[in-house]
């Protein structure tokens, strides 16, 4: 699935990332333990999270996941932006909680990682 229907889906805000819209994910994970997500051992990762901090961005970073979804009407820092921009991760608000959020993408398609 692509960024731009993981937006749609969601009813999700964009907020950085409107050049790479057009890449694929194909598996999803929630969480706001990043010390799970640096566990992960896997491609084309869409992270759901709660967690509205640089150690988010940093961590997608680490493990080379191109989209945050930040969870329960989170708001993201213009820090947090500058860093995403810089390491070419897209970042989308939405008002749902992790469960609601996770669930939609589910049912539209997106794998869980384990």
């Amino acid at each position: 699935m692509k960024i731009k229907e993981v937006v749609n889906i969601i009813n999700g805000n964009l907020i950085c990332g409107e050049s790479s819209l057009e890449i694929e994910v194909e598996k999803g994970f929630a969480s706001d333990l990043m010390s799970d997500v640096l566990t992960l051992d896997s491609e084309k990762i869409l992270l759901i999270t709660g967690l509205a901090n640089l150690q988010a961005i940093r961590t997608a970073e680490m493990s080379d996941i191109s989209c945050i979804v930040f969870a329960r009407n989170k708001k993201v820092s213009e820090e947090m932006i500058a860093l995403a921009k810089e390491n070419n991760i897209v970042l989308i608000e939405c008002s749902s909680t992790v469960f609601k959020a996770a669930g939609k993408l589910y049912d539209a398609g997106i794998n869980p990682v384990y």
